[in-house]
């Protein structure tokens, strides 16, 4: 899944619900299951079982089948909203991790339900800026090579 699909999935859909809203009621059966998270959030399965084995997320067993509470699916909407933001895994754990520990932090604000810290917020506008800049670069460095395809 692209960059962009994860962007997408965290984003809210055109009717406004945003993706941590369930899209049924499933809460009265137990949980999610792995099939409506992946639905709901426009990931893979295996998006899931890797954010599992890299203890983001942590669903209950029932047999070989995964549960996944409200709070996982709450998690997962966190971890999509970070990697929007262009943070990585790593950091987004930590992210999740300050916020089990201190249930929020009153000199962080909340970007997306993340919680960010004014260094947080600064140090990641400036490498998203460095990356479009090169982003900008070499879409002009194509753009100059397909114009020189159509004018031969």
């Amino acid at each position: 899944m692209s960059r962009h699909s994860f962007a997408l999935a965290a984003a809210p859909s055109p009717d406004g619900r945003s993706p941590s809203a369930p899209a049924s009621a499933p809460e009265t059966t137990g949980g999610f299951t792995i099939s409506d998270l992946a639905r709901d959030f426009g990931v893979t399965l295996r998006t899931l079982r890797f954010y599992e084995s890299r203890g983001l997320i942590a669903p209950a067993r029932s047999g070989m089948t995964r549960i996944y509470s409200s709070r996982d699916r709450a998690r997962l909407a966190l971890i999509l909203k970070g990697k929007q933001l262009g943070f990585t895994l790593v950091e987004i754990r930590a992210m999740l991790a300050n916020e089990d520990k201190k249930g929020g932090d009153a000199g962080a604000a909340s970007v997306g339900g993340l919680q960010l810290s004014r260094e947080q917020v600064v140090e990641q506008l400036e490498l998203l800026r460095a990356q479009r800049d090169e982003i900008d670069g070499a879409i002009a460095e194509l753009e100059a090579s397909a114009a020189r395809f159509t004018k031969a």
